[in-house]
C-alpha cells in the first residue's frame, strides 16, 4: 500500500513495501484486517489512526522502523498496552512494542524486561525469589511506560518512584541508533528517560531493582458514601501521621450494578480506603483499625497477602474501555478542600465519575533519587484523578465539564502540574503541566541532539 501525507512531511506517495521485507515483525496498514485490532488502545475513547503500525519482535526492528520514518519524512509513535493514549501521538508509522517480551527477574534483586511486558508479567517472576516491583495501581500497565512517566504507585511512600530504580535502557533514539544507555553512559539520555515519557527513544529493553518483599498488609475498606465526610476527615490526620512505611488513598467509587461487582459496592456509591503497608503485619492492622472505627465498613478487603494480590490494593479494571481521566496534584488537602469535594463529587452531588481518587504522597516520593531525572513533581503533595465513561462524545464532554469542576473546587490547592502518566505531554499546554522550565529545557536539549529531524512524534511537545 502506498501512503500520501500532507507537507511538510512528504512531497510524493511511499511504500511500506521495503520496510516490511526488512522486518522480523509484522507491518499493517489500515486496508488490513489486523490493523484495527493492533493500533487499538486499552482506552477505547482514544482513536489511533497511523499511516501504518509496526509490530516489533527485536530491537532491529525498531532500528528499521525509526530510520525508515526519518527517511521518507514520517513520524514514529509508540505503543504497548496504550492505557496512556494520545492520538496525536501515534505518528505516521506506529511502533507496537508488545513482541518485545522478554522477562528475567534476578534473585540478587533486579530485572530486565522488553518495553512491552507488563508488571502483571513480572510480578510472579519477581515473588518466586521472594521480591517485588516498585509497580503502579494496576499490573496490566507496561512497566517501561509506567517507568518513563516517573512511575508512582502503591509503594511510593516507601521506595519511591520506579524511575529512581532504573539500572539501564536498550533505546532506539531518534536518529535511528540503537544506545545503551545508563547513569554513565549517555548521561543525559538516561535523565530525559526517567521522566521524559519517551520524547528522548524508544526504548526497547530496561533493567532496575527490585525490593524484597514477598508479601504485604493491605487491601482496601470501603464505606458507605454517607459517611465519606467522617471518614475524609479521619484520614487526613491518619496519613499525615502515617510513617513511611504505609501508602495510603481513597477513592469515591460509582460502580455499576454488575454481577462481578461485589453485592456491597454495586449501583451505589461508596468510599475506599486504599493501604498498603511493607513493615510489620500487625502494626498495618493496628494502624488501618483506626479508620475501621470512625464508620460501618460495608466491605473489608484489606489482609496479609503475597505481594502476587498487589492488585487488591486498587482494584483497577483490566478489561479496555472507553474512559476520560484528567487528574491534577496539590500542595496540600486541607478539611475545607474535603468539603469542596464532596459538594461537587460526593453523596447527592450528581457526580458522573466512576473514580474520584485522591493519592497520599510524601515519604521516599519527595526525596530526589541517586541520579536526577525528568520527573517534577517531588514536592507535591497530593494527586487527584477523576476517571469517568466516555461511550460517545457527549458523555465524554460531560465528564470533562464536571472534572473542570471537581479541579476548580480545588484550585487553591493545585500545583499546576500533573504526572506525565496521567496528563500525557504531547503539545505546549500539557507539556508546561508535566515538567518545570528547567526541566523542559533540558529535554529540549535531549531531543535535539538525538533527534534532530524529530522523528519521534512522542518529542514534539519539547518543540512546541
Amino acid at each position: 500500500m502506498t501512503v500520501t501525507l500532507d507537507a511538510p512531511y512528504v512531497d510524493s506517495d511511499i511504500s511500506f513495501d521495503a520496510l516490511r521485507a526488512e522486518l522480523t515483525g509484522d507491518l499493517h496498514t489500515p486496508d488490513e484486517p489486523e490493523y484495527d485490532a493492533l493500533v487499538s488502545p486499552w482506552n477505547l475513547a482514544v482513536p489511533m489512526r497511523p499511516a501504518a503500525v509496526v509490530a516489533v519482535r527485536t530491537a532491529e526492528d525498531v532500528v528499521a522502523a525509526v530510520r525508515f520514518a526519518g527517511a521518507h519524512g514520517f513520524t514514529a509513535g509508540v505503543q504497548a498496552t496504550g492505557h496512556g493514549a494520545e492520538r496525536s501521538l501515534a505518528g505516521h508509522v506506529l511502533v507496537l512494542t508488545r513482541g518485545l517480551d522478554e522477562v528475567t527477574a534476578h534473585p540478587e534483586g533486579w530485572a530486565r524486561i522488553g518495553s512491552g511486558v507488563k508488571w502483571s508479567s513480572l510480578v510472579p517472576e519477581a515473588a518466586r525469589h521472594g521480591l517485588a516491583g516498585v509497580n503502579g495501581s494496576t499490573t496490566d500497565v507496561s512497566i517501561v511506560g509506567y517507568t518513563t512517566g516517573g512511575g508512582v504507585g502503591p509503594l511510593a511512600r516507601t521506595y519511591g518512584i520506579n524511575a529512581d530504580r532504573v539500572r539501564a535502557f536498550e533505546v532506539v533514539t531518534g536518529d535511528g541508533v540503537f544506545r545503551r544507555v545508563t547513569a554513565t553512559e549517555y548521561p543525559d539520555l538516561f535523565f530525559a528517560l526517567r521522566g521524559g515519557k519517551g520524547a528522548a527513544g524508544i526504548v526497547t529493553a530496561m533493567e532496575f531493582d527490585l525490593v524484597r518483599m514477598p508479601e504485604f498488609y493491605g487491601g482496601a475498606i470501603y464505606f458507605d458514601a454517607e459517611d465519606a465526610a467522617e471518614v475524609i476527615e479521619r484520614w487526613r490526620g491518619w496519613a499525615d501521621e502515617l510513617p513511611e512505611l504505609g501508602t495510603t488513598s481513597f477513592a469515591i467509587f460509582q460502580l455499576p450494578p454488575l454481577p462481578e461487582i461485589p453485592p456491597p459496592l454495586a449501583g451505589r456509591m461508596s468510599l475506599a480506603i486504599r493501604f498498603l503497608w511493607t513493615g510489620e503485619p500487625s502494626e498495618g492492622a493496628r494502624l488501618l483499625n483506626q479508620l475501621r472505627e470512625v464508620a460501618p465498613v460495608i466491605l473489608d478487603d484489606a489482609r496479609l497477602r503475597p505481594y502476587t494480590e498487589i492488585d487488591s490494593v486498587h482494584a483497577d479494571p483490566v478489561d479496555p474501555m472507553p474512559v476520560v481521566d484528567p487528574a491534577i496534584l496539590l500542595d496540600a488537602f486541607p478539611a475545607e478542600a474535603v468539603e469542596r469535594l464532596l459538594a461537587v463529587a460526593g453523596s447527592g452531588s450528581g457526580s458522573p465519575q466512576v473514580i474520584v481518587e485522591v493519592r497520599h504522597l510524601g515519604g521516599a516520593y519527595a526525596r530526589e533519587g541517586a541520579h536526577p531525572s525528568a520527573f517534577s513533581h517531588r514536592a507535591a503533595k497530593f494527586s487527584v484523578l477523576t476517571v469517568a465513561m466516555a461511550m460517545d462524545d457527549a458523555m465524554a464532554a460531560a465528564a470533562l465539564a464536571h472534572a473542570d469542576q471537581v479541579f476548580t473546587a480545588l484550585a487553591d490547592w493545585d500545583t499546576g502540574g500533573v504526572w506525565p502518566n496521567f496528563g500525557i505531554p504531547h503539545d505546549a499546554v500539557s507539556a508546561r503541566r508535566s515538567y518545570d522550565e528547567q526541566t523542559l529545557a533540558r529535554l529540549r536539549e535531549v531531543v535535539d541532539t538525538y533527534d534532530p529531524r524529530g522523528v519521534l512524534q512522542a518529542g514534539a511537545y519539547t518543540r512546541a
